[in-house]
């Protein structure tokens, strides 16, 4: 039997697109490697190994202000980024395989190329909105300009008021009324 079948005027082969492979080669290998990217990086935001300053991951100001904050901005987006890759993985399958006319194969390749990064904007804007959500890490106090060569040597003036009178202490000699 002849592998090639006829539907509406074109002849396909069965198995293998009719786009040139100079053309679908290319854009399944860059399909590819982003699925890789976004497989790599769901792994570690579901599993907590990213570090803030490495370079996958979300990386907003809110998602890096502490370390507790970036797991959870990583742990949000990791189901989005790991639909990111297994929707690269299949575009580029189908660019490759599907025996569709050359224009199809085009509208594919264009869908899964605008796809994927759509598809993580939307993972790190979902990730810096719950980071945004976590409370902000407590700054250490630092010392004023008025605190500079007084006695209280960076107890701060508390330390100083503790010895004063009490404003609520009775007064000394006077009605009690």
């Amino acid at each position: 039997m002849d592998a090639r079948f006829q539907c509406s005027g074109f002849a396909y082969h069965r198995g293998v697109s009719n786009a040139p492979a100079g053309f679908t080669v290319p854009i399944a290998v860059v399909l590819l490697l982003v699925a890789g990217v976004a497989a790599v990086t769901a792994r570690g935001g579901w599993s907590g190994t990213l570090r803030r300053y490495g370079r996958l991951g979300v990386h907003s100001p809110a998602a890096v202000n502490s370390d507790e904050s970036f797991a959870v901005a990583n742990k949000v987006a990791a189901p989005v980024v790991a639909a990111t890759a297994v929707l690269a993985i299949v575009f580029a399958i189908l660019v490759v395989v599907l025996p569709v006319p050359i224009s199809a194969t085009i509208v594919m390749a264009v869908l899964g190329v605008l796809a994927a990064p759509v598809l993580l904007v939307a993972a790190g804007m979902l990730g810096d909105r719950a980071a945004r959500a976590m409370p902000l890490p407590a700054r250490r106090p630092q010392g004023s300009a008025a605190c500079d060569g007084c006695g209280c040597r960076g107890a701060g003036c508390a330390g100083l008021t503790r010895t004063a009178v009490r404003v609520d202490a009775p007064a000394s000699g006077g009605d009690q009324s």
